[in-house]
């Protein structure tokens, strides 16, 4: 707390004293978009000092990070408003909050609820700013502003990106581990919709290249009978996937019975776990 007092008084005296300023002017102050359905990146120039940057990957929030040239912020924190333009003085700044400043690069990055007020705040006109007590070592504080001229059309098609990204990325199903009733090979629920957007996500990376999916058992009963539950349970998950327009030559399906549990056959609750079929999937 007593840190973030610190800051706060920095950023409102030097708001009247400015100390080394950054902010692309109404003329130079750029939007650029890079869309896909797996990322969105809205970025700015920064004139002579780096890049401010919005990023939403498929399946997480929007994250923000300002990026310099070189190591012009000290490690330590900045403290984030958002204050008037130059061209619309008499509004009240608004405290967003204290955020940290790597050390290695002098990076600052901005976590989902902070970026997500910088975003409301651009769309009303307003700079979102950063402000610290020390600009390259010197005692001149520092300030980086990212601009609000031309933003609502560059967030209107930001917005249209953000709505076409898949539900889900490459890591949050390139793992992943089907769980089975004791002694069925019928598919659960929800192991169809994870089935459903692991093959939405093949179907829109061209990267991935093989998807492997094998079948496991616990170890109640006749080996011979769990290695064919297991082999039944593998062939479900391959055949729901190739339903979904997987193409079948991608696909390796495999089974192995009882023989690699993830952990021992010794409680009820074990052998649900060890009673599965993973999907991996693997890019070039």
């Amino acid at each position: 707390m007593f840190r973030f007092c610190v800051l706060l008084s920095v950023c409102l005296s030097v708001q009247a004293a400015w100390g080394v300023t950054f902010r692309a002017s109404i003329e130079d102050s750029r939007w650029d978009l890079e869309a896909s359905r797996f990322n969105c990146r809205l970025s700015q120039p920064v004139p002579d000092y780096g890049r401010a940057l919005f990023e939403q990957e498929a399946g997480e929030d929007v994250h923000f990070r300002l990026q310099p040239l070189g190591r012009s912020h000290a490690a330590g924190q900045a403290l984030l408003v958002a204050e008037a333009p130059p061209w619309q003085p008499g509004i009240a700044t608004r405290v967003i909050g204290p955020v940290a400043v790597d050390a290695a690069s002098g990076e600052i990055s901005v976590d989902p609820p902070y970026a997500r007020q910088m975003l409301a705040y651009l769309h009303q006109g307003l700079v979102p700013t950063f402000t610290h007590e020390r600009w390259q070592g010197t005692v001149e504080p520092l300030r980086v502003g990212v601009s609000a001229a031309n933003f609502p059309s560059a967030y209107r098609e930001y917005s249209g990106c953000v709505e076409g990204l898949l539900p889900v990325n490459f890591t949050q199903v390139a793992r992943t581990a089907l769980l089975f009733p004791s002694a069925t090979t019928d598919l659960p629920d929800s192991a169809r919709e994870r089935l459903d957007l692991i093959a939405l996500y093949v179907r829109n990376d061209t990267e991935v290249r093989s998807v492997y999916v094998d079948g496991h058992s616990d170890s109640l009963g006749r080996r011979l009978l769990n290695r064919d539950l297991s082999k039944k349970r593998a062939e479900a998950v391959t055949r729901y996937l190739v339903e979904q327009g997987i193409d079948e030559s991608m696909i390796t399906t495999r089974f192995h019975g009882e023989r690699y549990p993830v952990v021992p056959n010794s409680t009820a609750a074990n052998r649900d776990r060890n009673r599965r079929v993973t999907v991996r999937l693997e890019r070039d």
